[in-house]
């Protein structure tokens, strides 16, 4: 973030601080000092080590894809902003203020599996397993989103996400870059993905990759791409996606940690584009919606539409009374997945069902 580059120099006391205790504190879980429990259930953490959007939920939401046709699959989030305390299971007709806006993006994709939210992984784990027994609907498997940092679960597999666009070995820990941990904490997973590189990555810049990582025996490194789908009406599906296209104007309204590929889509497709981005996960007021509405209604030209993420969707749904019904009926988002390069789709596919029918319960 450039306000944190402006003041790196002066930050950096409190960076070696914050290494310090953070250091620390690994190193207590890696000698035993401090105690983590491993489940007897197949355990995957999806997870990264700086601040910011590397796309967990795109990745998550990959994993579900992949397993939930043949497994019976928990999703366990700590759900970042909600306004509820505890363990919370998921439903259908959740809130944002229930379970926050991607365990509820999840939920809303895929309603026939578990989704639930507790800030305590071992109580929520605990919770879930206690729950399916008393249904007598065993859970096969359990991801846990954000979890890199919940050092008190051992997972049975760790996939580490690292955003192309924003390489950790020339990041500083916080308050003066973005890094919760420190590079070689990188060690820990047992999977590393480089997220949302570019789709035409060049082999002579994969191989600059792998050199540059250097993982370990027990590692493995894969590399993905963002694709976006095509656009759908936030609220009036009706609405074609073709009302998009090259002669249009997008105000692009965001509340993610990085929206630069985001925009860079929406350029892609429209004649021309500008940015109004708000905090990553903000709750958006009406006054947000005045402005909008005012930035919306400035466009000269006529045809021109409002497109925002999923993620954003899923908290605009909560407060649609609040908007505007000048601008209500030209909100888009657009979904977006995951697509691996360089053929490793197929062996990490593998890597993930082969651990899970390994370690699943004898049901």
């Amino acid at each position: 973030m450039p306000d944190r580059k402006k003041f790196a120099l002066i930050l950096s006391p409190f960076s070696l601080l914050y290494r310090i205790i953070v250091t620390s504190r690994n190193l207590l879980f890696d000698w035993g000092f401090i105690k983590a429990e491993k489940f007897d259930i197949p355990v995957i953490s999806v997870g990264n080590i700086t601040v910011g959007g590397t796309g967990k939920t795109p990745h998550t939401e990959y994993l579900i894809q992949l397993l939930h046709k043949k497994f019976s699959l928990a999703v366990l989030s700590r759900g970042y902003k909600r306004k509820s305390k505890g363990f919370v299971l998921g439903s259908t007709g959740s809130t944002v203020r229930d379970i926050g806006d991607e365990p509820l993006q999840i939920k809303r994709k895929f309603p026939k599996i578990t989704v639930a939210v507790d800030a305590k992984r071992i109580n929520g784990i605990q919770t879930l397993l206690k729950n399916s027994e008393q249904d007598q609907k065993p859970i096969d498997a359990i991801l846990l989103d954000d979890a890199y940092q919940h050092r008190y679960v051992i997972p049975g597999l760790s996939i580490l996400l690292i955003d192309y666009n924003n390489p950790i070995d020339e990041d500083r820990m916080l308050p003066a870059g973005n890094l919760r941990e420190p590079e070689k904490s990188k060690q820990r997973a047992n999977i590393i993905i480089v997220t949302k590189c570019p789709e035409n990555l060049k082999p002579i810049d994969l191989r600059i990759l792998i050199k540059r990582f250097k993982t370990v025996a027990h590692q493995s490194l894969y590399f993905t791409t963002l694709k976006h789908n095509e656009p759908q009406s936030v609220f009036d599906h009706t609405r074609l996606f073709e009302s998009i296209n090259e002669t249009s104007t997008a105000l692009v309204v965001t509340g993610i940690a990085q929206p630069e590929i985001f925009k860079a889509h929406i350029d892609s497709i429209v004649k021309e584009s500008e940015l109004l981005q708000f905090p990553d996960h903000h709750q958006f007021t009406k006054k947000d919606f005045e402005l909008i509405k005012k930035r919306y209604l400035q466009i000269g030209n006529k045809d021109k539409v409002i497109i925002t993420t999923e993620k954003d969707a899923m908290r605009l749904f909560e407060v649609e009374t609040l908007i505007p019904k000048e601008i209500k009926s030209f909100m888009y988002y657009i979904p977006v997945r995951v697509e691996f390069l360089y053929n490793g789709k197929k062996e990490f596919d593998k890597t993930i069902i082969d651990y899970v029918n390994q370690n699943k319960r004898n049901r």
